[in-house]
């Protein structure tokens, strides 16, 4: 609002600046106001503009009338320290030898008054000057100043440079920060000392990150310089993923109502840092209120607008600010400076009245000698101009740590520096429209900007000097921490630097054995919105609350989080699976029916336990080979069933331990023709019985004929060299091999035999079906024949158990998963192996062995003339 006001009033007085001229023929002086200010002449003029004191209300603004001059009040002396060591630098700039020969400097400098209106006043003086009139009719000619020192405020300078950038002014400030100064477009003539708020915030954000402050409370200015620096803040944050708990605007008329509100949400928020950006004369009153309500705990970061604000310096602040982390500008070291300051003496020149303003506040007397002041009841002396600065202790006179004073040193040398190149330029090589030079005569403001904008020097403390395209200065800044001195005042002691190059980005040193925590135990306070996730878990965000508010949830199984607050989990690969911490891919562990696995001892026992039955029927029968009962029915048959029901219980160890090559190739091959021997042997044994019965009735006579010993072996042979073709044909095509199935069980590799073919497979097992289905068939025909021929009874029994096994085992395999599909199709092997050895051999073994008496050849045709 007041940069559109005195934009309109600017323009309004060009307008009638002009109408008065080409009646007149000269530019005449349009308005009178009063700046308190320090002069000196010289060849060039270098202007200044300072918060030296503070108007607290400016003169109304009717419109109906001329406004009433500002009365400033409350002398800053830190601002007037700055000011003269402008005066300072301009002074050693003077009798160097070797910068600007021949050229004296001199100044112009205005007091602001901490207000828009009166800093801009004083940029207009500057720039067009104090004369009553100018004869040139086209007003033509260089301004009064070369260029223009400050202004400290941002607010101010945006103002300011809208208006002095269109005539090309250059204008450097020492202590504006707002990030939006660095548009070139709207300020093209506008330099900085002092780093902008974007790198300000970023190195503000890089404390933030050093202590893992991800959850923080915001309060800022409501003016340009807290503005912008709060949105920068934000959009840095958000860059990191950190947040904002609270963000809240000081009121720039100390509504109390205001201040308690802030003070209720900073209460009621789990944020334990607080970042300010703010003036210290906009902070003082929320300052007060925490002192008030006794409000501790919290940890302050302080911008490098109030980071050294002496206002703070006192003992009542600091049980609440102490350990405070600001940023500050860089300190630096003048030499001279202080007996320079030491040697002011005030004059009678009302061009040098801000002199005697500093005298009579510093020694709280007056120039005024007709009616003395007083204050309060006490009566002012007289000024007499001699009193001894020795003998005083201000800010003024503090050149301990110079900062802003010492960016004010640095802008009026780069000045210097680039009207040196300036002057510098030879004829025929000047860097303008022909090669040109500027001219001493006329020299054009913008003329000096683009020297300015070369300008690389390095200051007698070693500090290097220049700017980039955007008029930024070399980005570094001071961490200080407030320390409780031995009075109980707060001091400022750095604890380390902050800097920023285009190579290295930004870096923070910082110094942590350093930092006073104003905590109990004396540690770093910890601020987050929610507990870091371990690895293991990931971040889920809460509904409606900011990123930093999550909850952390467990990976699922075969995915794995190995970072802390990570946001996503990583699946782990094939072969490998999660650690029960889920933090960690390890191997999968390999599935297989093993020798060491219970189930596998088990298994392994029974096969070689149905191996030494089958030996040991074997045994019984070898031994009683010439006894009726065993030679009954083709006892070669008895022995070949005995070897295949061997071969049947071993077969199984062929499907425990690790699948390999040759054991898949052999554990369905062998199992396969070993069931095809056992079964075709009974097949045979079941037909030879049929045979012998049709052989005792008269019309069958010659049935035997047909199935003498040579046929039964015969037959035996060529059912089993069939299944010998199918394994041979199944393994020579699609042979089965071992296989890492990871489908089954998601956690685990079941290592497996994949069958290859499957209609490979598929013949083996029918081909085994077909022929128990047939002796099944036959041995369900025979079964009522006569007792001693009853043998096909058993047979009939066997092959139901066996049916039984195998039809059970279709269901029971697919549903298996991993080892156990392996352990039903073993389990099966031996169920139905058990079921014919039993059902076949046990009635036999139990003759015998028991009642040897029934082995004869009497006793067997005794039950057969009895049934007759």
């Amino acid at each position: 609002m007041w940069l559109i006001l005195y934009l309109c009033l600017f323009l309004s007085c060009n307008c009638i600046s002009v109408a008065l001229m080409n009646s007149s023929g000269t530019c005449k002086l349009q308005g009178h106001f009063t700046l308190n200010g320090m002069y000196q002449d010289g060849d060039f003029l270098i202007g200044g503009l300072f918060e030296v004191q503070y108007l607290k209300t400016f003169p109304e603004l009717s419109f109906t009338m001329e406004p009433k001059l500002p009365r400033c009040e409350l002398f800053y002396m830190t601002s007037f320290q700055q000011a003269r060591t402008m005066v300072f630098a301009i002074s050693e700039i003077n009798n160097n030898p070797s910068l600007l020969p021949n050229i004296t400097l001199g100044y112009q400098i205005f007091d602001n008054c901490l207000r828009l209106g009166v800093a801009f006043r004083g940029a207009i003086a500057l720039a067009s000057g104090t004369k009553e009139t100018v004869s040139d009719l086209n007003c033509k000619g260089p301004p009064p100043v070369i260029g223009l020192i400050g202004d400290p405020g941002s607010t101010h300078s945006i103002a300011i440079s809208s208006v002095l950038g269109l005539f090309r002014v250059p204008m450097i400030s020492f202590y504006a920060t707002c990030s939006c100064l660095s548009n070139r477009k709207k300020y093209p003539s506008f330099f900085r000392t002092i780093p902008s708020d974007a790198f300000q915030v970023r190195a503000m954000v890089q404390i933030l990150r050093h202590f893992r402050w991800t959850w923080v409370g915001l309060i800022y200015s409501n003016n340009d310089y807290g503005v912008y620096a709060a949105q920068s803040f934000h959009q840095e944050m958000q860059l990191f993923g950190h947040c904002v708990a609270f963000s809240e605007i000081l009121p720039n008329n100390n509504n109390p109502r205001d201040i308690q509100r802030i003070m209720g949400v900073i209460q009621a928020s789990t944020a334990r840092v607080v970042v300010v950006f703010s003036h210290s004369s906009l902070l003082i009153p929320l300052m007060n209120e925490v002192v008030l309500q006794n409000m501790t705990g919290r940890q302050w970061i302080a911008s490098e607008a109030w980071a050294t604000s002496p206002m703070f310096h006192t003992s009542r602040f600091h049980p609440f600010l102490g350990g405070t982390l600001g940023i500050a500008i860089r300190r630096g070291e003048i030499q001279g400076l202080q007996d320079f300051l030491l040697r002011l003496h005030p004059n009678t020149d009302q061009r040098n009245n801000m002199l005697r303003i500093f005298w009579e506040n510093i020694f709280g007397c007056s120039f005024e000698t007709e009616s003395k002041e007083t204050d309060g009841e006490q009566v002012k002396r007289v000024c007499t101009g001699l009193e001894d600065l020795n003998t005083t202790h201000t800010p003024y006179t503090d050149v301990s740590g110079l900062r802003a004073s010492y960016n004010v040193y640095k802008a009026v040398y780069a000045l210097a520096y680039a009207l040196h190149d300036l002057i510098q330029c030879e004829k025929g090589r000047g860097p303008f429209s022909g090669n040109s030079c500027a001219d001493m005569s006329n020299l054009n403001p913008w003329q000096l900007v683009h020297y300015l904008q070369k300008v690389n020097f390095t200051t007698g403390f070693g500090d290097h000097v220049s700017f980039d395209k955007n008029g930024d200065a070399v980005a570094i800044y001071d961490v200080l921490n407030w320390q409780p001195n031995s009075d109980g005042a707060i001091r400022f002691h750095k604890v380390g630097v902050v800097s920023e190059e285009p190579a290295t980005g930004m870096i923070l040193m910082l110094d942590e054995d350093a930092v006073y925590w104003n905590f109990e135990n004396k540690k770093p306070p910890h601020s987050v919105c929610s507990e870091n996730c371990p690895p293991g878990t990931r971040r889920a965000t809460k509904k409606g609350l900011p990123v930093c508010c999550f909850d952390c949830l467990q990976c699922g199984d075969g995915e794995i989080s190995n970072t802390t607050d990570a946001t996503e989990c990583i699946i782990c690969p094939d072969e490998f699976w999660s650690s029960p911490n889920k933090d960690q891919c390890v191997p999968k562990e390999v599935e297989f029916l093993s020798y060491e696995d219970p189930l596998g001892i088990s298994l392994t026992t029974a096969s070689l336990l149905g191996t030494c039955f089958c030996a040991l029927v074997l045994a019984v029968f070898a031994y009683h080979r010439h006894t009726p009962i065993v030679r009954a029915n083709n006892s070669e048959l008895s022995f070949m069933l005995l070897l295949s029901l061997k071969l049947c219980f071993l077969c199984v160890l062929l499907f425990i331990g690790q699948p390999q090559l040759w054991t898949c190739q052999l554990r369905h091959a062998v199992f396969g023709i070993s069931f095809v021997l056992c079964i075709s042997s009974i097949l045979v044994k079941t037909m030879v019985v049929i045979a012998v019965f049709k052989s005792s009735q008269p019309e069958g006579k010659g049935t035997m004929k047909w199935f003498e010993a040579a046929q039964q072996r015969c037959t035996v042979l060529v059912l089993t060299a069939l299944q010998i073709v199918i394994c041979a044909v199944w393994l020579s095509t699609a042979s089965p091999a071992p296989h890492k199935n990871k489908q089954y069980i998601r956690s685990k590799i079941v290592y497996e035999c994949a069958v290859g073919s499957v209609a490979g497979f598929s013949m083996l097992l029918g081909y085994i079906g077909f022929l128990a289905a047939v002796s099944f068939l036959l041995a369900f025909l025979a079964r009522k024949l006569p007792d001693n021929f009853n043998e096909a009874k058993f047979i009939t029994f066997s092959m139901l158990i066996f049916c039984a096994v195998w039809i059970t085992f279709v269901p029971a395999y697919v549903s298996s998963p991993g080892k156990y599909a392996v352990a039903m199709e073993t389990f099966a092997i031996l169920a139905s192996s058990f079921g014919l050895l039993i059902a076949i051999f046990a009635p036999k073994c139990y003759i015998i062995l028991l009642h040897p008496e029934r082995n004869t050849k009497k006793a067997i045709m005794g039950r057969q003339t009895q049934n007759k």
